[in-house]
């Protein structure tokens, strides 16, 4: 964010659907990553993330949501590689679109709160 431009801010949405789920920016981000390179290896590497703590999280996804949110298969001649379910395309964009509503309610509040900084 430049210092000049007002209009910007940044909200971490983090949705807690229990002790044991939630859905949170790096956990999309993780799931955005794979969707994008087809590889959970290549999503986790891409966030500095190790690929154990990756996996940990998927399985995490697809055990607290009941269905499967990443569909994978090992590596080896067919090389292997991951793609999000359709249920898991269907969490993804509905909690993008969270973060988008939660950003358009405070607008105003974040405005009025930028306006009282004394800098």
């Amino acid at each position: 964010m430049s210092p000049t431009d007002d209009n910007k801010f940044h909200i971490s949405l983090r949705v807690i659907f229990d002790d044991q789920l939630y859905l949170g920016p790096g956990r999309a981000d993780l799931l955005e990553l794979i969707a994008s390179t087809g590889s959970i290896a290549a999503a986790s590497q891409k966030m500095g993330m190790s690929y154990k703590r990756a996996w940990e999280i998927v399985r995490a996804l697809n055990t607290g949501f009941g269905s499967a949110l990443v569909s994978s298969s090992r590596g080896g001649k067919t090389k292997g590689g991951a793609v999000l379910t359709n249920h898991g395309q269907m969490v993804l964009a509905s909690y993008r679109s969270m973060q988008e509503k939660a950003a358009a309610a405070i607008k105003e509040n974040v405005a009025t709160v930028r306006a009282a900084l004394n800098r």
